[in-house]
């Protein structure tokens, strides 16, 4: 018995962690299902040698143009050798071929190039790391990117961001392929979420640059997420801050690419999200404590930013 065969596709300078979150999680559900569900193999070109971006060698299994299919999913990993390997007649006409015999194509972060390049995402929705989607949006403007997303789904095709991303991606698959109790089974031995949402936003503002050099914007986000409960109407922060409205509008649209309000309720939906995974406080005490006044006002907030419902986040996201 031979399973499914998913061929990863590498190159120079690919990403280490783009290829070992997917064949990680594969090799896992082969080990935690019992059998050989996935057949795997790292394919490139000329079956050389790669030096992957972290300057560690990884050992090819199969010569890129010597893979036939049919495949069960081809894999396009990403890395600073992307834009490269975009330009590579060889490496571009090798994926077109194998997307023909694939019934899967996928790529990890900035593979999203890869496929661009060979039409593969024409038309459809896509993601890539956050960092390069607008570079890449303006490179292939038949592709419509959205940054935000951890990954997307458009018919057969799958683009997921940046590096462990694609650890949600593969075990979004595994799922698919298999049923959500082996996905479990390989995200708890990963030590990993079960899966996050495609549609949950890449960067989260707690994790992202702090406020560029200005002070006035800095002091006032600092008590936005210190103080969520409090009235954080643009009103009351401009009048805490001692200037207009109009003026803390202008700097937060300078400074961060959004309003005061929006960041308002970015911070406190991600506040939320932290209590709803790590706590079993009530949906009606998240609320009241993150601001939201009320679970259905909450609940509406969460369903425009993560694209699910609080319950279903909790479900999938708490702590065991």
């Amino acid at each position: 018995m031979t399973g499914r065969r998913v061929v990863v596709i590498g190159y120079e300078a690919a990403a280490l962690l783009d290829i070992a979150c997917v064949t990680s999680a594969l090799i896992t559900a082969n080990t935690q299902g019992g059998g050989p569900i996935y057949d795997l193999s790292l394919a490139t070109p000329g079956g050389h040698p790669i030096t992957t971006g972290t300057g560690l060698v990884l050992q090819a299994q199969e010569v890129l143009e010597r893979v036939t299919g049919p495949l069960d999913t081809i894999v396009v990993s990403g890395g600073i050798g992307h834009v490269d390997a975009a330009a590579n007649p060889l490496i571009i006409a090798h994926v077109r071929r194998l997307a023909r015999e694939s019934r899967r194509v996928a790529s990890v972060c900035t593979g999203a190039e890869v496929l661009a390049a060979a039409g593969l995402l024409d038309g459809r929705r896509a993601t890539t790391h956050w960092d390069q989607a607008s570079a890449i949006a303006s490179r292939y403007p038949r592709v419509l990117f959205d940054p935000a997303p951890i990954f997307i789904r458009d018919g057969h095709v799958a683009t997921s961001a940046g590096v462990t991303a694609a650890l949600d991606l593969t075990l979004a698959f595994i799922e698919e392929d298999n049923g959500p109790e082996l996905a479990r089974s390989v995200a708890r031995h990963l030590v990993t979420y079960l899966q996050r949402p495609g549609n949950q936003a890449q960067m989260s503002m707690f994790t992202a640059a702090p406020p560029p050099e200005n002070g006035l914007i800095r002091r006032v986000v600092e008590h936005i997420t210190a103080n969520l409960a409090d009235d954080l109407g643009t009103a009351a922060l401009a009048a805490g801050a001692g200037v207009s409205e109009r003026h803390l509008t202008r700097l937060f649209l300078r400074e961060l690419h959004v309003t005061p309000g929006r960041f308002v309720r970015r911070a406190r939906t991600e506040a939320a999200a932290h209590l709803l995974a790590t706590t079993s406080l009530p949906m009606a005490s998240i609320a009241v404590r993150c601001g939201f006044g009320t679970a259905e006002t909450l609940r509406q907030a969460f369903a425009d930013i993560y694209g699910v419902s609080p319950s279903h986040y909790r479900l999938t996201q708490a702590s065991a």
